[in-house]
């Protein structure tokens, strides 16, 4: 969606995408083109693919620039910014996202999630890139007394090594703030789900999916026998988890405002933190009874318990990011819904 973003000069600026072949930063990157700047994407391929760049391409018409850069690797990640011209701006996305791959292999998040982020930092701070837009998580908050969460709520306990690297992340960009010339947002965000209306790019999970989403969809194609419902006993309406999913297109469209506020210089304080959700908790049982009623199946699922890691109940205080950003969501669970079945019956092997 076209957010009409004017450029303040004749040429387009120059965003660097890293994981930009991942799920959240391939919509992000349709976004930022359809709003005429120009895309570098940098991604070590090692959670997505290359075709990614084809889908980028058919749904705006942009190819969009790539390199294949493990920015975990100081060395390489210093190579590829010498040889670039100046960026205007970066949109830092390159993470592993699973909760419980995190749990069981602690190291390699740390490893990948910090040192990558620090190699880009160093970068920031060399090149004098002025605008960074981090990809952060409700995740951050750990387990939550009072709902909904405002950015105000305090950080709790981190129930996974990857909620703990967004925790750092968030720390190693507020003292980054204070030294350096480069103005920062964090975005929190809640639950992505869905896909590219256009049904041509939505989650390609790389490894065995354990989100709730692509479980759903590849459940009901066939890809899986039955859907486990983690928690079921749990103290919620119903006794599954809540949370507050947002469409992946509504996410996209907020960082693209944000490289926009700060490119802007609209932004007061140098580093801003704001929670993207929808402000309503949906549970996970209500999540498949959506996706049953938009793809008029009737979805085999299993009650099991909970997994390590994960938080009980959490949704989003909308009320930042509409001051700040303007922002807010479009799209209804019924959308996020009818968006991802279509990209499953669309990819179907």
């Amino acid at each position: 969606m076209l957010n009409n973003y004017i450029p303040d000069s004749m040429s387009k600026k120059r965003i660097l995408v890293t994981g930009g072949t991942g799920y959240i930063g391939s919509h992000t990157a349709i976004d930022l083109i359809q709003n005429q700047f120009d895309v570098v994407i940098v991604d070590h391929l090692k959670r997505s693919e290359i075709n990614v760049l084809n889908r980028i391409e058919m749904v705006t018409g942009t190819l969009p620039e790539f390199h294949q850069i493990d920015l975990a690797d100081e060395k390489s990640t210093l190579r590829f910014f010498e040889s670039q011209k100046p960026f205007d701006g970066i949109i830092h996305f390159a993470a592993y996202k699973y909760v419980d791959e995190s749990v069981h292999e602690p190291i390699l998040y740390y490893r990948n999630n910090l040192d990558s982020l620090n190699n880009v930092l160093d970068a920031v701070k060399t090149y004098k890139i002025p605008h960074f837009v981090f990809s952060s998580s409700c995740s951050v908050y750990g387990n939550i007394d009072h709902l909904p969460v405002s950015e105000r709520t305090p950080i709790g306990k981190a129930e996974s090594p990857y909620a703990r690297t967004k925790q750092m992340g968030e720390q190693i960009i507020e003292d980054c703030a204070k030294v350096l010339d480069s103005s920062f947002i964090s975005l929190r965000y809640f639950n992505p789900v869905g896909a590219h209306e256009s049904g041509k790019i939505g989650e390609s999970p790389a490894v065995i999916p354990n989100n709730l989403v692509p479980r759903i969809t590849g459940t009901a194609i066939g890809k899986f026998p039955t859907l486990n419902v983690f928690g079921h006993q749990l103290p919620t309406r119903d006794g599954s988890c809540i949370r507050d999913y947002i469409h992946v297109m509504d996410i996209a469209e907020a960082h693209t405002i944000a490289m926009q506020k700060l490119i802007n210089r609209s932004m007061v304080d140098k580093n801003t933190i704001i929670n993207l959700g929808s402000g309503n908790g949906v549970s996970v049982l209500e999540a498949i009874k959506a996706f049953e009623e938009v793809a008029k199946v009737s979805l085999p699922y299993q009650l099991c318990d909970p997994r390590p890691g994960d938080v009980i109940s959490i949704y989003s205080d909308t009320s930042y990011a509409k001051a700040i950003l303007g922002w807010e969501t479009k799209r209804t669970i019924h959308d996020m819904m009818s968006s991802a079945w279509q990209w499953e019956l669309n990819n179907k092997i």
